[in-house]
């Protein structure tokens, strides 16, 4: 058996095209339903068109996972190529994608596919992809890849302000009464991922006081683990994202930084952050 790994994730991550070119990713596009209409994330629509729509938008958008079906035709298509798989894909708090990955490896019974649950979403799991895909360009096996793939968890982390907490309450990602209050008060929340799952972090009156709070929780978090790959994040605000990545930047002598660029945030999870929303992903120490 051939030990040819491919790395299969979903659109969540978003991971850049320059980025993800020259490694054996393939990406699964989930779904945005838009009225009548079904997009596939990236495909059919993308970011720049996606933001121009939403805020005058009449009906909301909701999104969906990746069908079995299209897990499964994937997933066969590369073991015809005789490759073996190593699925990765967004929270399963967020998302029921890995539902349907699980369910085309159980069609596939005996195929070599491992699914892992990155625990995040955007370049959160996308850092994570990278590090098991770089391991698998260097000929690594599945099981390595496997391994190297868990061990990024705990290297990764997502930190992100919306604009406003309505797409996320509308999306049911928080309670009501959070959402009411956030924007009664006109106060800028600093989300994080915890367990795949989004939870408060800190709040800020100001969203220019919470870029830098974000920036200060994220070098905390990051200490003196090296190298450090940094992604500015943003749902169509490239001027603010360029700032914040320099922020970040900053704050590590350039010998310590591996990576650092922008990444938009995909139709998907841009469906739950909104217009605007700012975010910085991460992955130290390896």
């Amino acid at each position: 058996m051939s030990n040819k790994v491919a790395i299969v994730t979903d659109s969540a991550a978003y991971i850049p095209e320059e980025i993800r070119q020259g490694y054996p990713i393939h990406l699964i596009p989930m779904q945005l339903i838009w009225g009548d209409a079904c997009f596939r994330d990236g495909i059919d629509i993308q970011p720049s068109e996606f933001y121009e729509r939403l805020p005058n938008a009449t009906v909301m958008p909701s999104t969906s996972q990746p069908s079995v079906g299209d897990f499964k035709a994937l997933y066969t298509s590369l073991l015809d190529q005789d490759y073996q798989i190593l699925s990765m894909h967004i929270s399963g708090a967020l998302s029921g994608t890995l539902d349907s990955a699980r369910q085309a490896k159980d069609m596939l019974a005996g195929a070599p596919i491992e699914i892992v649950d990155t625990l995040s979403a955007g370049m959160g799991e996308g850092f994570q992809v990278l590090a098991a895909a770089r391991a698998a360009a260097d000929g690594a096996s599945l099981s390595e890849c496997t391994r190297i793939a868990e061990s990024a968890m705990d290297k990764t982390g997502v930190l992100f302000i919306p604009m406003t907490l309505e797409f996320l309450r509308r999306g049911g990602r928080v309670s009501n009464i959070s959402a009411f209050f956030g924007n009664l008060l006109d106060v800028k929340p600093i989300l994080t991922l915890s367990d795949g799952k989004i939870v408060p972090c800190e709040k800020a009156r100001t969203r220019a006081k919470a870029l830098e709070r974000l920036v200060d929780i994220f070098a905390a978090q990051v200490g003196d683990r090296r190298p450090v790959r940094i992604a500015s994040l943003h749902a169509n605000a490239p001027a603010d994202a360029k700032a914040l990545l320099e922020m970040a930047v900053s704050r590590f002598p350039s010998s310590a930084i591996a990576d650092a660029f922008y990444a938009d945030v995909s139709p998907v999870i841009g469906t739950h952050l909104g217009p605007g929303g700012l975010g910085i992903a991460y992955m130290a120490g390896m």
